[in-house]
């Protein structure tokens, strides 16, 4: 079980990601503790819940620890009540890219605007190759776009 997230986040021009997508999903999350050490997360993906706990960002916020535990429908409903801050929604696009899985967040709601690419490795030594010309910016590190900071301060608010 690996419980070492490793990925890069991009922000994204345009919606020409959306041609080479093979799938889609809608998520709604929200954050029952969200600190500087560590974060509580419940996800509805479709129809699938779960609860996620991370751990503290690497400086490079490259890496953290992360479990994740699918729960029943019902109780991710129940715990999406008593989140604190905005309910984070948004649409993630899977798109298949050489080797690798770009997955693409379009957000919705209080997020509108905001769209983002994250591309999980399986080191930090794992080179990424000349990415799409929709990829516009690497954001990895800046905690002004992680989902937990979304939700207390909204991209329509910056």
């Amino acid at each position: 079980m690996k419980n070492i997230e490793i990925e890069r986040k991009y922000l994204v021009c345009g919606e020409e990601f959306k041609l080479s997508a093979r799938q889609k999903c809608y998520i709604k999350q929200g954050y029952l503790v969200k600190d500087e050490e560590n974060t509580i997360r419940i996800r509805i993906k479709d129809e699938k819940a779960f609860i996620t706990f991370k751990g503290k960002s690497t400086d490079d916020g490259l890496c953290r620890f992360e479990l994740e535990e699918e729960i029943r429908l019902q109780s991710a409903e129940l715990l999406l009540r008593r989140c604190k801050g905005v309910i984070i929604e948004k649409v993630r696009w899977i798109v298949p890219f050489n080797d690798l899985i770009i997955e693409v967040d379009e957000f919705l709601g209080e997020n509108t605007g905001l769209i983002l690419a994250e591309i999980e490795l399986d080191s930090t030594e794992q080179t990424i190759p000349q990415l799409p010309n929709w990829i516009e910016k690497e954001v990895t590190g800046d905690k002004r776009y992680y989902n937990s900071f979304l939700s207390s301060t909204p991209f329509s608010k910056w």
